[in-house]
């Protein structure tokens, strides 16, 4: 039975928790970790059982649950990547990233390929909330020329992001649909850390980070968060646009993002692999 540790219990977390607690997963939830002890405590409420021990999960740091699980999921941010991927590789430990834009740094993410390699550890990132990761993946082998990501939000799922208050752009004076970003993903993942995780994504799954073009636009018009993806190479052209609904308990993240993580740990306990 795998035991799974949690960090951070937002909305990604507890459904993440929720899943494995209601059997849809076979594995067990050992415990989870959140600055906020209230958040912890609340997803804690919500779980009647963990697996085949029957004993309930409980709140560990970080530095326990790599001890002593088989999988740390994250859910909480680019810096708790940085803090614990590492150490819980160095331990034999799985890691699964969301905040995807962490492995902006090449040599951060070398270090982390070389260090899971060298203690037979794996790295899981989810498609999060695009999809078409895995027709990028088999077009990259042959070659790509262009790639480009087109993130459209409503006002309340931009709020906040350091690209904005940087050069003063004011959500609330926005009343129509407004490009509010142009750019590399390398500098998208740095002003929207909390927003455009899909754009790391396909960043990693395609050319890269500095070549992958994004575009971000604020639309007080809408209320899904929309992205689409265009993709030319020696294979042909592939494009796709995905309309996703915002978590109930926090705009700047997709529904779908958690779902995906939920479905990456389905596959993970399959014995059956389809999709590749």
């Amino acid at each position: 039975m795998l035991k799974i540790g949690i960090i951070g219990c937002g909305f990604i977390g507890t459904q993440i928790c929720l899943a494995v607690d209601s059997g849809v997963i076979p594995a067990e939830i050992f415990g989870v970790f959140d600055f906020s002890d209230e958040k912890a405590d609340t997803v804690l409420k919500l779980l009647k059982k963990s697996g085949s021990s029957n004993r309930l999960p409980k709140k560990y740091t970080p530095e326990e649950m790599i001890g002593s699980c088989d999988l740390i999921i994250e859910c909480a941010s680019q810096e708790a990547v940085l803090k614990y991927a590492l150490p819980a590789l160095e331990k034999g430990t799985d890691f699964m990233v969301l905040s995807v834009g962490a492995f902006k740094n090449p040599d951060f993410f070398l270090k982390v390929r070389e260090t899971a390699a060298a203690h037979g550890s794996k790295i899981y990132v989810p498609s999060g909330a695009i999809a078409g990761t895995d027709g990028l993946n088999s077009a990259a082998v042959a070659g790509l020329d262009s790639v480009s990501v087109t993130t459209r939000k409503p006002i309340s799922g931009l709020a906040g992001s350091p690209y904005l208050i940087e050069n003063n752009i004011d959500l609330s004076e926005i009343r129509e649909p407004t490009t509010v970003f142009e750019g590399t993903a390398a500098e998208a993942v740095i002003g929207f850390p909390k927003n455009v995780n899909v754009c790391a994504t396909v960043s990693l799954c395609g050319i890269g980070f500095d070549k992958t073009a994004v575009r971000i636009i604020a639309d007080p018009t809408i209320s899904e968060n929309i992205h689409e993806l265009e993709v030319c190479g020696d294979f042909g052209r592939m494009k796709m646009m995905i309309e996703n609904h915002p978590s109930p308990q926090n705009p700047k993240t997709s529904y779908l993002a958690a779902l995906s993580a939920v479905s990456a740990l389905k596959r993970i306990t399959d014995p059956i692999q389809i999709g590749f």
